[in-house]
């Protein structure tokens, strides 16, 4: 039977037969690439591999140790363990961690930044570094099993099979029981890191059967010092975006270098301005949601049509115009699957970005009570200063403090698979009137 083309460069995870035609080594199968950007590696110019952790000198001392412990002669010493989970705040560094830590592991000298090794580990290609990033609101049991299986394997190229799982906190209670029994009992030079919040974010059973490592939120100062030397960054944007990304590192690298970023960020911050009475804050909270829809279907857009393109170069070769049999079945099977999986994905992105939004607010709100309280510290948002002013004015401390508490819940809310329109309409109504608890007895 024909089989479709294997894409140079793509990668098969999680299960089953292959796009490709083989059985490829973990199992399943993935469309597109991962979006490297949001964990690879620094490029290739003469700085070391721990650079892109930004304000964590002590996880670098920490990660190091244990490769050296990893690469030293017999067993490995006491720093080294089989499973590790990074925690620390959103933009704090996590997946860059986890990915640095993995490409010192496969790599002969430790984490050389410079090798083949450390190259393609920091962008998906290495054949013992896996990393899976969830698209969806929860990980689940599907995609761990492949994992597992992946795990007890001995590793094709280097001294160590590295699987990483970012926002490790979205397994549902099945994937990490799951889980749990392949930790329990390890396999030889099979090193699992777990990326989540906090330690409190993942089943204790599984916290305790790892080796934890905390990272802080980077300092503004780090992260400005970052965007002007490795980005090249105006000064003065540089000092904005790192106050305005509230320590996220990610963030602040978009909010310097991409201007429809950081406007779409200054329409969430207007958004207080413009409620008038019940009626104006829906109308807001439509404004705010279309603007974020727009964010997020563009760039699922793009992403679903290289993966669309790409299952179709896998099944239609040159000269192939349609399909039959046993080959246009698995061709239908595989499209049906992508598209439940990009049906996930887009609505996290919408997720995401609507967290993003609430955040900022959270931000204005904490500006505004540091006026009110006379506090003289850096205000997040400087640039606002005269419009924090006159919300301070017109409000009190206890007002502030309950905007940003019913903020915070309406993230809860919003996570635990609210509505995100319906997040954004309670957002508003309550910033409006923080007396009001909307969908609370």
């Amino acid at each position: 039977m024909d089989r479709p083309r294997q894409v140079p460069g793509h990668r098969c995870v999680r299960g089953r037969r292959c796009h490709c035609g083989a059985y490829c080594r973990t199992g399943e199968r993935t469309y597109g690439t991962v979006p490297v950007s949001s964990y690879s590696l620094p490029d290739s110019r003469p700085r070391s591999l721990w650079s892109g952790l930004i304000g964590q000198d002590d996880v670098i001392v920490t990660l190091q140790a244990a490769v050296r412990d990893a690469h030293a002669p017999g067993e490995s010493g006491p720093a080294m363990t089989h499973a590790w989970l990074v925690t620390g705040p959103p933009g704090s560094g996590r997946s860059r961690a986890a990915t640095t830590f993995a490409a010192a592991l496969v790599c002969d000298e430790g984490g050389c930044g410079s090798c083949q090794a450390c190259r393609t580990a920091g962008q998906g290609g290495h054949a013992d570094v896996h990393v899976e990033i969830p698209e969806g609101l929860e990980i689940l049991i599907d995609h761990v099993k492949p994992l597992v299986h992946m795990a007890a394997q001995a590793p094709m190229t280097a001294t160590w099979r590295v699987i990483v799982i970012e926002d490790a906190d979205r397994l549902n209670d099945r994937a990490a029981n799951h889980l749990l029994k392949a930790l329990e009992e390890p396999t030889p030079h099979t090193v699992w890191i777990l990326c989540a919040p906090s330690v409190d974010d993942v089943l204790p059973t599984i916290a305790s059967r790892t080796r934890h490592v905390g990272l802080r939120t980077p300092s503004v100062a780090s992260i400005t010092e970052m965007l002007v030397n490795d980005c090249g960054i105006d000064e003065t944007l540089a000092a904005f975006a790192a106050r305005a990304s509230q320590g996220h590192v990610g963030r602040a690298r978009a909010l310097a270098t991409d201007e429809m970023t950081r406007e779409r960020r200054q329409q969430y911050l207007r958004s207080p301005m413009n409620l008038r009475d019940l009626p104006s804050c829906v109308v807001v909270a439509g404004e705010v949601f279309d603007a974020v829809s727009a964010v997020a279907d563009a760039r699922a857009d793009r992403l679903d049509e290289e993966e669309v393109h790409l299952l179709k170069s896998r099944y239609y070769a040159e000269g192939v115009t349609r399909l039959t049999g046993a080959l246009k079945r698995s061709h239908d099977a595989e499209a049906k699957e992508l598209a439940k999986e990009q049906k996930r994905r887009r609505k996290r992105l919408v997720v995401d970005e609507v967290d993003r939004a609430i955040v900022d607010l959270i931000g204005l709100f904490r500006d505004v009570l540091t006026v009110q309280m006379q506090a003289g510290v850096e205000l997040i948002n400087g640039e606002m200063r005269a419009q924090i002013e006159q919300m301070a004015a017109g409000s009190t401390r206890e007002d502030s403090v309950r905007r940003m508490d019913a903020l915070e819940h309406e993230r809860t809310v919003l996570f635990a698979g609210g509505s995100p329109r319906s997040v954004l309409e309670a957002v508003m109504v309550q910033i409006k009137d923080p007396n009001v608890r909307v969908g609370v007895a």
